[in-house]
């Protein structure tokens, strides 16, 4: 238990900035603080609670950047972030709608290679009608080039 409660207190000083200070009472006995408390006679120490560990050196306030720059450059970062994403996505969807049309366009031409009588429906009166040779070469030049187009 003792072990628990000096971890902790260690922790905690370990947190703490500044030099420490022996602090002496009248009656001999000792003890380290950051402030010593009235009726003790201060001492100044080596220890310090900076890490020594550390080669490089604080930055001057020069240096800092304030808290609305850094606040602007990370909104800036975030931006640019969100823009790229959605480029991104753009760029999926429309690589997918190409890719979709591809295989419609293939479809398409494949049907008509086959042989298979193409029909058509009269916008106007709604009846079925049937495509003859000419139209099939020309409806067949229609979909070859849509294939070209899309796949492409």
């Amino acid at each position: 238990m003792r072990l628990i409660i000096a971890a902790a207190i260690l922790a905690v000083a370990a947190t703490a900035h500044g030099q420490v200070m022996k602090c002496v009472r009248a009656d001999g006995s000792v003890e380290y603080a950051n402030r010593c408390p009235a009726g003790t006679s201060e001492h100044r120490t080596t220890i310090s609670t900076k890490t020594s560990g550390s080669t490089t050196p604080a930055p001057t306030p020069a240096a800092q950047k304030s808290l609305a720059e850094r606040e602007a450059a990370f909104k800036k970062r975030q931006t640019e972030q969100n823009e790229e994403a959605q480029k991104a996505q753009k760029v999926a969807t429309e690589t997918a709608q190409k890719k979709q049309a591809c295989e419609g366009a293939r479809n398409y031409l494949k049907m008509i290679e086959s042989g298979e009588r193409l029909r058509t429906r009269d916008p106007k009166t709604g009846e079925i009608g049937y495509i003859d040779d000419a139209g099939r070469a020309a409806e067949e030049a229609r979909a070859r080039k849509a294939v070209q187009d899309y796949c492409s």
